[in-house]
């Protein structure tokens, strides 16, 4: 009996092993994001201590150091941002892009990467669609004008925080703050 309960014990304190699932490559996806642009190149933000703060106030998260937010141009003319960044979900980070207009509006979230055992129904099309339209004025807040997926409750809140940020990096790009 002693026997059962330690294996019992030993195979609860075992973190669950995440299945990867990989549906794009970053490249792939910035072409499909931009199929007529000439370039997309990116830029990388470093953060320096007062942009962290205003956007640990704005965002209510601490930052990294830096990211980096990819421009699409044809010749002259800038066809708009991806950010391509990571949010944890319930255990572990989920690799998503958003692509937002020269306006600073949302056009497009993808999952590129998923890592968790359940949840994965962020990357449905019905979800994903509730972003289009978002500007860096909405409060995105899950419960309110982001709906909550049942069983991916964690993803859900992190797909809002991540495209949060993306438009707040964007809104910092726009505004030459960086």
């Amino acid at each position: 009996m002693k026997t059962i309960f330690i294996t019992a014990a030993l195979l609860l304190s075992v973190p669950q092993v995440a299945c990867a699932q990989q549906f794009w490559e970053p490249a792939a996806l910035l072409s499909d994001m931009f199929p007529g642009s000439d370039t997309v190149t990116p830029l990388t933000l470093t953060l320096d201590e007062d942009a962290k703060v205003d956007g640990k106030m704005r965002l209510g998260m601490k930052l990294k150091d830096s990211y980096t937010v990819y421009r699409a141009y044809t010749g002259d003319h800038l066809d708009g941002y991806v950010v391509i960044d990571e949010q944890i979900g319930q255990h572990e980070p989920i690799t998503f892009a958003v692509q937002i207009d020269p306006a600073g509006t949302v056009i497009r979230q993808e999952v590129l990467v998923y890592r968790e055992k359940y949840g994965s129904e962020v990357r449905d099309a019905r979800f994903r669609k509730q972003f289009v339209g978002k500007t860096a004025t909405d409060p995105l807040k899950v419960g309110s004008d982001v709906r909550i997926i049942s069983g991916a409750t964690y993803s859900s809140k992190a797909m809002a925080v991540g495209v949060k940020r993306a438009l707040w990096l964007v809104g910092r790009v726009r505004m030459n703050r960086l």
